[in-house]
């Protein structure tokens, strides 16, 4: 990687992982750092894959915008544990927003990132998620009401 990267034929690299929790291990200061570590984020990520990412983060010395989020569902946006639970409950202020937006900006706390990428072929799905972007949101008010032991699926 830090050849290419001195020859000019990457310009970034990052590393992506479902389930980080070995990596940590593996980090070496020899080795080659990412620019970029994406994991998955959001309300159903485990406490393993959190404190990876946290660990992953720190090791690499990536500030926020070096890591980011994936998979802010856990699969689906319809799946039903949505119904089940209200992530709108850990904004400041729910007023208008729905439950799909308040788990989608809930990921960008789990953990801090500063991007979420998410795949979809539903406009009104993504125009949603765009819409939620701009909604409030309060990490210390996610950090007291979650204590990050989702299923790690």
């Amino acid at each position: 990687m830090a050849l290419r990267r001195s020859r000019g034929v990457r310009r970034r690299a990052g590393v992506a992982s479902w389930n980080p929790t070995a990596l940590p291990t593996l980090v070496h200061d020899t080795a080659p750092r990412p620019d970029v570590l994406m994991v998955r984020a959001g309300l159903l990520v485990g406490i393993g894959t959190l404190d990876a990412a946290d660990a992953l983060r720190e090791a690499w010395d990536l500030g926020e915008d070096g890591v980011w989020g994936m998979s802010p569902f856990g699969g689906s946006a319809f799946d039903p544990v949505w119904d089940r639970i209200d992530p709108r409950t850990l904004l400041p202020d729910a007023r208008g927003v729905s439950r799909v937006q308040a788990a989608f900006r809930a990921a960008y706390h789990l953990p801090g990132l500063a991007t979420v990428a998410v795949g979809t072929d539903d406009l009104s799905h993504l125009r949603e998620l765009v819409d939620a972007v701009a909604t409030d949101t309060d990490g210390r008010t996610l950090a007291d009401n979650s204590d990050g032991r989702g299923p790690d699926r």
